[in-house]
């Protein structure tokens, strides 16, 4: 189960970081990806993380202004937010595919989902 938090409005130009934290022991082999989904549109690849921690990939829009990090030990992945735009205004999720190296923009090969958490961006 994975559970996010940390959503919310922000004028455009602010911050914001957004939780996801799994239950279970397994977390550590698990990749681990955001994605976005804006109202009628189809939910986007945003950011990811290998299951090593080692590696992380971002989508061009958000690269240099969002980061996606890890704790193994609390279980849970972040996704910083920084500079916001209006545009970035969807409903963030995270998601987990188990020791995936590859395919990590791709909604269909993650195996768990998060609930959702709303990001407003006002301008």
């Amino acid at each position: 189960q994975l559970v996010e938090s940390g959503g919310g409005l922000v004028q455009a130009g602010g911050s914001l970081r957004l939780s996801c934290t799994a239950s279970g022991r397994a977390f550590s082999s698990y990749a681990m990806g955001w994605f976005r989904q804006r109202p009628g549109e189809e939910r986007l690849w945003v950011a990811a993380s290998s299951w090593t921690g080692g590696n992380t990939y971002y989508e061009d829009s958000v690269k240099g202004r969002f980061t996606i990090s890890r704790d193994n030990a609390k279980n849970t992945v972040y996704l910083q937010m920084n500079s916001l735009k209006p545009e970035d205004t969807a409903v963030y999720y995270c998601a987990a595919d188990y020791k995936a190296d590859v395919g990590l923009r791709f909604a269909a090969n993650y195996d768990y989902w998060g609930q959702g958490a709303q990001v407003t961006v006002s301008s």
